[in-house]
């Protein structure tokens, strides 16, 4: 029997990915260099970096979102 979870995890890593490549290649522009100019395990760090950075930026708005739906507020 197939997990029907399973389908919407492989998209959502697919998802983040896709972004961190994109940030990647945004944070070799910015530091004037080309993608070239790296080795492949060397953009790999830098993918897996910008994952983690994902990942982070997504556990905290979902901690945010879970304190504003127990009307906790922590700014204030």
């Amino acid at each position: 029997m197939n997990n029907p979870f399973s389908s919407i995890s492989k998209k959502f890593k697919s998802a983040i990915r896709e972004k961190a490549i994109s940030r990647a290649k945004t944070r070799i522009i910015i530091a004037k260099s080309k993608p070239e100019d790296f080795s492949p395990d060397e953009l790999e760090v830098i993918v897996q970096e910008e994952e983690s950075k994902i990942y982070a930026s997504i556990r905290e708005k979902g901690l945010l979102a879970v304190l504003a739906i127990l009307g906790i507020n922590i700014f204030g």
